[in-house]
């Protein structure tokens, strides 16, 4: 059955009347009048018994109307299903980021994710570093979350949120002591020209914090020596707690790991050096509606 049929005709049965049926359809008394012979021939009778300027249904009327709203229900009932399997449907996300950076954001961002889309299935990528290669390359990545350091043609970005690179020491390191409020600084603020020959351990300057390390050093005159280089923040926050050197790390690992190890953790550098953690994806790539909701939620939590 043609949809439309069943609404003209269910319209004509309401209002018993091709007026008032043709204006609440928006057509015209002529075209409807048409579409009622031509649905009579093709049924083979008379719908309507016509009394002046009402219509009332034949017997024949009577079983096609049956059949008609049952018709219309499974339609609309059918609707309602195919929007619900939408809202829950089973799909896949890809997303790469960081190793540790993984630990930190996904149980701030899952359990509103998984409300909204139950179905959706979710491979964590782990890429220490060149994960916007990694995301050009790889077709199968939806996007990336990461530290934004340099833009790279055939990506988009969006924004999630800015952090500041900390300093992260032992408990008991002599130089806490020397440690200061700053205004507008959630931590106290450590001058980095007392840190000349104090050890650190630092990421390789390929990535983002230990680039941003070795600017302090440049801009403080320093040249510390350097016990280890490591791509695992994780290794390098838990080694600075164990008091094998100084270490630096961006706020949102910092988080986790003081509920791991026993860290100080300080402002440095004048002024403090940031990260903006953003997601990217391929340029012209088709984005799921599940995915969008996942980089709206992103932007909520973090």
């Amino acid at each position: 059955m043609d949809l439309q049929k069943l609404i003209y005709f269910i319209t004509i049965v309401k209002h018993r009347n091709l007026t008032r049926a043709a204006q609440e359809l928006y057509i015209s008394q002529p075209t409807l009048t048409k579409f009622l012979q031509k649905l009579e021939n093709e049924l083979g009778g008379r719908l309507f018994l016509r009394t002046g300027h009402n219509y009332d249904l034949t017997f024949l009327g009577q079983r096609y109307l049956e059949y008609a709203q049952k018709m219309l229900t499974l339609h609309q009932d059918w609707k309602k299903e195919l929007l619900d399997m939408q809202s829950s449907y089973e799909g896949e996300l890809n997303i790469s980021m960081p190793p540790m950076r993984s630990v930190c954001i996904f149980p701030r961002i899952l359990p509103e994710f998984q409300k909204m889309h139950p179905g959706v299935h979710i491979n964590i990528y782990e890429h220490d570093h060149s994960i916007q290669e990694a995301l050009l390359e790889n077709s199968k990545l939806d996007f990336a979350i990461f530290n934004y350091w340099k833009a790279l043609t055939g990506l988009c970005y969006e924004f999630l949120a800015r952090e500041e690179i900390l300093l992260i020491l032992p408990p008991l390191h002599p130089l806490i002591s020397h440690a200061v409020p700053r205004p507008g600084s959630a931590y106290p603020w450590l001058d980095l020209s007392l840190f000349g020959d104090v050890p650190f351990i630092l990421h390789f300057p390929d990535q983002n914090t230990g680039r941003s390390a070795r600017q302090l050093f440049e801009q403080y005159h320093i040249q510390p020596p350097v016990y280890l280089q490591s791509r695992n923040s994780q290794l390098c926050i838990q080694l600075a707690a164990s008091g094998a050197g100084a270490c630096f790390a961006p706020e949102t690992y910092v988080h986790y790991a003081r509920d791991l190890w026993p860290i100080r953790v300080f402002s440095a550098g004048d002024p403090p050096l940031t990260n903006k953690l953003v997601l990217a994806y391929r340029e012209n790539s088709y984005l799921s509606t599940y995915a969008q909701d996942f980089i709206e939620i992103a932007k909520k939590c973090l």
